[in-house]
């Protein structure tokens, strides 16, 4: 199992080329079966989150979570069947199987688990990893110089891999956005590994691509048709694997300044969660204690709706990628271009959003605003036909009208306290400045 890619004079077999393709489409079949069944197994206990639990939650509706699940029982099985088995990848496995346990309790009962005890459990995966699988950051190539770690090889890698386990976790905010960051940035370290012939890592990072891919489907969504299932324990689990990619696949390999290229990768998590902390703790607030000044917070206060939001972020994304993949190929002042054009167009996109009028002339904005809630105001205030009893299918006010009549009026059914809640929001938000 440990040969199934054939590597000769730095370029893939045609047997491994179609061993991967195959491992890309089982594990994105795996996770789009098994999350259904995943999604049943969270309603059942009770692994749901409430909107109405504190004041961060994005959604309305309660929506099961656990989906993090299928993501790791499709790629825990990938790995096995066309990766193969060695103490690198049970140690791994091992490390997840952890995070997966503490996940689901975390998930079942509210995230009442207390920060200290999950990261504790993540500093065992990552120790895990690092003991038996050989998983280190020894040395890093700085323009042709090497700067060894020696002993605090050990620590830094385990602080490499906790802290993207919780900036990916941290990023969790909103529909497919964790999810989606995290296939982009896979995707992009699979195209660099490639670009450095380690296939080995490459297959790994493709199993993990499939993975995200069969699960995404569940969980896009927009202000209209929401997330269907959130990853939950999912984003602790992608936060970790990418890291360990990360290290095996780029961190180890002697190309100049490979060591910057994890960061470009990661970048969207990894200054989420800094700036995050550094704000907390001027504060005077625990490192990790929840607000709601998270990036995709800050674009939706903004103006965007939550789908615009998701689509910023997986751009920047995406461009980072690009970045990352300019430095390996030695086109240094590309990839220095393509960073100072995505900071330009976010500083004028800030400045467009702060002056409303300049955000409806942009279109980003229509000038109705893209409250759902607005809209269906607008809509129910134009109903002037009377209510119908749920329970009666008889009109309000003709109580003796037959069932059969009300049927071919072909009013729709309405839910009376939702119309008399959602005309009180838009009475408070056109109140507001």
């Amino acid at each position: 199992m440990e040969n199934i890619i054939d590597i000769s004079f730095g370029s893939i077999s045609v047997f491994g080329f179609l061993n991967a393709v195959i491992a890309v489409l089982f594990a994105a079949l795996m996770a789009f079966v098994t999350t259904p069944v995943v999604r049943v197994i969270a309603f059942r206990i009770g692994a749901v989150d409430d909107p109405k639990r504190d004041g961060r939650r994005m959604h309305k509706d309660p929506t099961p979570r656990l989906g993090g699940l299928a993501i790791f029982f499709s790629f825990v099985i990938s790995v096995f069947l066309f990766y193969g088995i060695s103490s690198f990848t049970l140690s791994m496995i091992a490390g997840a199987f952890l995070l997966i346990i503490v996940g689901i309790l975390d998930d079942v009962f509210n995230e009442r688990i207390r920060s200290i005890y999950k990261f504790i459990v993540q500093i065992a995966a990552a120790g895990l990893v690092v003991w038996q699988g050989g998983v280190l950051v020894e040395r890093i190539n700085i323009f042709g110089t090497y700067i060894h770690f020696g002993y605090f090889s050990v620590p830094l890698t385990i602080l490499w891999i906790v802290g993207l386990i919780n900036a990916v976790n941290l990023i969790d905010g909103l529909d497919g956005l964790s999810c989606g960051i995290s296939t982009i940035s896979a995707v992009s370290l699979l195209i660099v590994t490639i670009m450095l012939g380690d296939f080995r890592v490459a297959l790994l990072i493709a199993i993990l691509v499939g993975s995200c891919v069969g699960f995404l489907p569940f969980n896009i969504g927009d202000d209209k048709n929401p997330a269907k299932i959130f990853m939950g324990l999912g984003a602790e689990f992608l936060g970790y694997v990418l890291a360990i990619v990360s290290i095996q696949g780029v961190f180890k390999v002697h190309a100049v300044i490979t060591f910057v290229i994890p960061f470009l990768i990661l970048g969207v998590p990894i200054f989420d969660t800094t700036f995050a902390i550094i704000r907390r703790l001027i504060s005077g607030r625990h490192p990790f204690s929840a607000d709601r000044e998270h990036l995709h917070h800050r674009l939706v206060d903004m103006g965007f709706n939550r789908k615009q939001s998701v689509r910023i972020l997986y751009a920047v994304s995406a461009l980072l990628g690009v970045s990352s993949i300019m430095l390996i190929t030695q086109k240094v002042i590309y990839a220095i271009i393509i960073i100072a054009v995505s900071l330009a167009i976010s500083v004028v996109m800030w400045i467009i959003f702060k002056d409303e009028k300049m955000k409806i002339e942009s279109g980003l904005i229509s000038e109705n605003g893209d409250d759902p809630k607005k809209d269906a105001g607008e809509n129910i205030s134009l109903l002037t036909a009377p209510a119908i009893s749920e329970k009666t299918g008889e009109s309000e006010e003709n109580p003796g009208k037959d069932k059969k009549d009300n049927a071919d009026a072909d009013i729709e059914i309405i839910d009376i306290n939702q119309i008399e809640e959602i005309n009180k929001n838009e009475k408070v938000r056109k109140v507001q400045p």
